[in-house]
């Protein structure tokens, strides 16, 4: 029994670390966002302030991920924590007055090292909870229904925060100014990294040191779920990281806590949907955990509903507003059930003794396809608007059905 509770007391504190990143990190997107779209930059060079953010991330879960197996999540963890303190502290000088060409630089590298910093802490604080369920049920079945659970609650707790730091990012924006909202986060963040001073150094290490060449799945399984994940975040990210909220200030007049206070809500609904995925599917009569026939259902579903906003933003059918408020409410919904089941399912396919190589490597897509969603949103926006995105968003969607539906076969 000791050993079961020190183990969910080292989760706990990982957990708990993984929610005041997170908080830090949706608050900076929207921080960026507006400050840099107030200073009259484009869309396009919007994006490519993430770029680095997202190119680094994909670098990050396949080294992470062998890195933790190797040293321990602890330090990928410690690692991840302290650069996101770097990265918000070296943003505290930006000036309005900076040559368009240095700030664009500048910013791209801080992101950089953000990008690092997230993908180090959400594989730590993922591949976590794998160390911890290992532990605990002798019954399969049920052993299954507890991790799905558990991923469930830190999946949708933590974008339900993050749903939180885009409000309180363009809160502070409004409040106290881009500069002070940085280093009020650093301060606030290092606290927390404080708080994981008590882990052991063991945490997710493997027994056996794995080599250089272990970092890539050797799992078809793992391999076709994280193809479907590279489609179906860049799905997400073409129209939500840059395109809407530009489109909600220029084309609809919301202001910037407006347009964060929305985007923060969408994103925590979003997170409470994840959370209660066990519970939504056990009240539809399925007890069992989520299978790859789940996978394909889900992606069939959403595939249609970014089609569907675009078709009612070109008939003009109702206000616009309208129309993507709550397309955009219906495709969180079922985004959340694909993503829900998706995160539980890379742990199930995995042992525990990989589990940190697995997720780095299914992150990695992850992040693959946020970074072709992030260049994306920008561009097409600049080209077509709006609907343009939501129309790859619904083609990307239908590829990550058809890899889902591979994933099926191999069953």
């Amino acid at each position: 029994m000791s050993r079961a509770l020190s183990a969910l007391q080292q989760y706990a504190i990982v957990t708990a670390n993984y929610w005041a990143f997170t908080l830090t990190d949706g608050a900076l997107r929207m921080l960026v966002v507006f400050h840099f779209h107030e200073l009259g930059y484009s869309t396009l060079e919007i994006a490519f302030l993430f770029l680095f953010y997202e190119f680094f991330g994909i670098v990050t879960n396949l080294y992470g991920g062998w890195l933790g197996a190797r040293f321990g999540l602890r330090l990928t963890l410690w690692s991840g924590t302290l650069m996101q303190v770097a990265a918000l502290l070296m943003l505290i000088p930006v000036a309005d007055d900076w040559p368009k060409w240095w700030s664009v630089a500048y910013v791209m590298v801080a992101q950089a090292i953000s990008g690092i910093a997230k993908d180090l802490n959400k594989m730590s604080a993922k591949s976590a909870i794998k160390t911890v369920v290992q532990e605990t049920p002798n019954n399969q079945a049920k052993g299954q229904q507890q991790l799905f659970r558990w991923v469930a609650i830190l999946t949708g707790s933590k974008n339900a925060l993050k749903g939180v730091g885009f409000f309180l990012g363009g809160v502070l924006l409004t409040t106290i100014g881009f500069n002070n909202a940085v280093g009020a986060m650093a301060a606030g963040l290092f606290i927390s990294f404080l708080l994981t001073l008590v882990l052991p150094a063991e945490i997710g290490r493997m027994k056996q040191k794995p080599g250089f060449s272990a970092m890539f799945s050797k799992s078809r399984k793992i391999n076709l779920l994280s193809l479907a994940r590279f489609f179906l975040f860049g799905a997400r990210d073409v129209w939500f990281v840059v395109a809407l909220p530009v489109f909600l200030q220029t084309a609809l007049g919301w202001r910037f806590w407006e347009v964060g206070g929305f985007m923060g809500l969408w994103v925590i609904g979003y997170g409470i949907v994840q959370g209660a995925a066990p519970a939504l599917r056990r009240a539809w009569g399925q007890s069992a955990p989520p299978g790859a026939s789940a996978v394909e259902f889900w992606s069939a579903v959403l595939t249609a509903i970014p089609a569907l906003i675009a078709v009612a933003l070109w008939r003009q059918v109702g206000q616009p507003g309208v129309a993507v408020v709550v397309g955009l409410a219906i495709f969180g919904v079922v985004f959340a059930m694909n993503s829900s089941i998706h995160s539980y399912m890379v742990l199930a396919y995995t042992d525990a003794e990989s589990v940190s190589i697995n997720v780095g490597f299914y992150y990695m897509a992850n992040a693959a396809g946020r970074l072709l969603g992030t260049v994306l949103s920008g561009a097409l926006f600049l080209l077509g608007g709006l609907q343009v995105c939501l129309w790859v968003s619904s083609a990307l969607v239908g590829a990550a059905w058809l890899v889902s539906r591979r994933l099926q076969a191999s069953q």
